[in-house]
This record gives structure tokens, C-alpha cells and sequence, in this order.
């Protein structure tokens, strides 16, 4: 066990039930520092989340546990510490963050930290650790990802890996797109994919999803784990159902976000075979995300990421016109998708490195 340096403490964070309530004061600490550092990583402030849109993440669901630490030193929180455990039957894996202030790095924090992940993950049985950080683009040494697609630098984030024992396995990239007079272009896209998909047609919804298509909906999202190029990451299978999905759909409806869904539908056998979310929250002017996309593997071959991906975007820009740029992730060697993205007008803008650790 890491010895804490002096005055930090690494203080567990109660998830109230109202950002309003009396003893919700750590959390709202918590959610400003978090934006705080993702703007010194990143630059810029578009993965900013207000307290209460953040609150509904982390309220307990039955597919996994959310655990979370304040930083605290010397009476100031300065970072969060997370660790994140899917309930699975037979789970061996957990996903963590450690996010603190520029100006307390190298002071042992980082280290202490990554000590409590890895006891408590040992202490729930945990065999496979990974984490995703931002890599800005800087000059000097870089890492190149096993799956020969991407690099990332060998900056502080990346040494404090390796030293710890983790290896990059991949290298996600993302993108954004501006919406503004985009409209001809993504409607040339969408005629183009109409004609390559005789016999599908688009279904569109905004939460909750309508009960007809909820089991449907629930295959498809079980599938991104397992179908999405995943490189050396070693995920546990996840089980979707009606229950998982109205618990990943309060996550968005409870914080006031607006999400549509679009899919496409085989017009003879009725499965929906591809899907796409696009997400903002209550600023509607900030930038638009763009979750999961998915065709579903017996259904390619039709143009259908194409088809949901540009029947989303003219919808949204309909729906939301004050949100006028729309960023999106995407794993480097994930061809296919990057493909079509880069068709659409997604550029990119910065990677992240996804690292691994297998505990002794």
C-alpha cells in the first residue's frame, strides 16, 4: 500500500439523490473540478457537464457499481479519483480515472490513487484494468498502438502508465463536424445510401424508446462491446434487456438531455439491423455528441451506417439548429465507420490512448 503523501486525502464520495440536497456539496465541488481538468487537457470547455446533468451518470444501476474518491489536498479538492465495475456474471474488469490539476502533478497524487484502484479492484475480484486519457498533439517520442493504426506522445499521461505496469492497446480518435451548410451535402449522402438500402428503412425516436422496439434495441446495444474492433482490450460481454435500457435511458431523461435515436428497419423480417444516437443536454447551443452507431453484422454490405448517421444529422439539425458542431470518438483501426464519418465531413482533433493492465 502506497503511503498517501502529506496532507491528501482520498475521501469517498456519497452520490446524493438531489444536487440540491443538503449534503450534495462534495459532489458539486467534484463536478467543477472535473471540468476544470478536462479543459487544461483539452483547451477548450465542450466536455463540460453541469453538476446536475452529471448527478444521474452516477446513481446506481444493477449492471454496474460507480465508485468514486475526492482528491482533497491540504483542505482542497484538486481531482477525482473513479473506478467503475459492470455486474456481469463472472466480470473480471474495471475501468478507472484519475483526473486532477495540472498544478499537483508529480507530487505522488496519481500514484496513491492507482494504489486504491488496483486494492479495491482486487478486493471485487477484479483481474483486467483500463483506463482511456487524452493525448494532446505535442513534438518528441511517440508510442505507436499495437493494432499499427495511430500514436500517441509520450507525455506525463503516458509515462505514468507504462511506469505503472499498463500498455497502450489503442488509439481512439476524435472528430467533429460543423452542421452549418451542411445540409445539401448530407442529403446527397442520404439519397446515395437510400439507393444501396432497397428493402430498410428509417425509424427515428426520441427517449423513451417505444415498447415495440425496446427488446430489438437492447440486442443491438448489447452487440458494441463485442462487435465494435476492440484491439488487445479484454471486455466481459455485456446482457441488455428492457430493465438495462430504461436504466440507461434515465441517465439522459433525468438530466433534461435531448437523444435521438435512429435505426434502420428490415422491411420484410422487421429486425432492426443498424442504429445510431445523437445526444445534447439542456444548452442546446453547446456541441452535439455522437454515441453508439452500430450495423448489426448480418445486415452490412447495405450502406446502413451511412443511411442512420445522415438521416440523424438532418433530423437533429431540424430539431437543434442551435447546436451547430457535433463531436464524435472513434477507434483508429475502426475503418469502416472512419470512412464513412470522413465522407460525411468529420474531422479529427485530438486521440486518446486506451490502456490495459492484466493484475497479477
Amino acid at each position: 500500500m502506497t503511503a498517501l503523501p502529506a496532507g491528501l486525502e482520498l475521501r469517498p464520495l456519497r452520490i446524493p439523490t438531489s444536487i440540491h440536497d443538503a449534503d450534495a456539496a462534495d459532489f458539486r465541488e467534484m463536478s467543477r473540478v472535473r471540468n476544470l481538468v478536462y479543459a487544461e487537457i483539452a483547451g477548450h470547455d465542450d466536455h463540460a457537464m453541469p453538476a446536475d446533468e452529471l448527478l444521474p451518470v452516477y446513481r446506481p444501476t444493477s449492471s454496474q457499481i460507480r465508485l468514486l474518491w475526492l482528491a482533497v489536498l491540504d483542505g482542497e479538492v484538486v481531482g477525482r479519483v473513479g473506478l467503475d465495475l459492470p455486474q456481469e456474471d463472472g466480470a473480471r474488469t474495471g475501468f478507472w480515472l484519475i483526473e486532477l490539476r495540472r498544478r499537483v502533478w508529480g507530487r505522488g497524487i496519481g500514484r496513491a490513487a492507482l494504489d486504491l484502484i488496483e486494492r479495491t479492484a482486487r478486493d471485487h475480484g477484479r483481474t483486467v484494468l483500463q483506463s482511456w486519457a487524452e493525448h494532446p498533439a505535442a513534438d518528441g517520442p511517440h508510442l505507436a498502438a499495437p493494432t499499427g493504426f495511430g500514436r500517441v506522445p509520450l507525455d506525463h499521461a503516458a509515462r505514468f502508465f507504462l511506469a505503472a505496469g499498463y500498455t497502450l492497446e489503442q488509439i481512439v480518435r476524435q472528430s467533429y463536424l460543423t452542421l452549418t451548410d451542411s445540409e445539401p451535402h448530407l442529403r446527397r449522402l442520404l439519397a446515395e445510401a437510400e439507393e444501396a438500402a432497397v428493402g430498410y428503412r428509417v425509424i427515428q425516436w426520441t427517449l423513451p424508446t417505444p415498447p415495440e422496439f425496446v427488446d430489438a434495441y437492447a440486442a443491438m446495444k448489447s452487440r458494441m462491446i463485442t462487435d465494435a474492433p476492440s484491439a488487445g482490450l479484454d471486455y466481459d460481454e455485456e446482457k441488455w434487456d428492457a430493465a438495462r435500457v430504461a436504466d440507461w435511458e434515465r441517465v439522459y431523461t433525468d438530466a433534461e438531455r435531448h437523444v435521438l435515436v435512429t435505426v434502420a428497419q428490415h422491411v420484410d423480417t422487421g429486425e432492426l439491423a443498424a442504429f445510431n444516437e445523437l445526444a445534447i443536454g439542456k444548452d442546446r447551443t453547446a456541441v452535439t455528441s455522437q454515441e453508439d452507431t452500430l450495423v448489426v453484422a448480418a445486415h452490412r454490405g447495405h450502406r446502413l451506417g451511412m443511411l442512420v448517421k445522415c438521416a440523424g444529422l438532418l433530423a437533429w439539425h431540424d430539431a437543434v439548429p442551435e447546436s451547430s458542431r457535433v463531436m464524435t470518438y472513434n477507434a483508429e483501426e475502426n475503418r469502416p465507420m472512419l470512412s464513412i464519418n470522413e465522407t460525411i465531413g468529420f474531422a479529427p482533433t485530438s486521440y486518446e490512448g486506451a490502456w490495459q493492465k492484466v493484475l497479477d
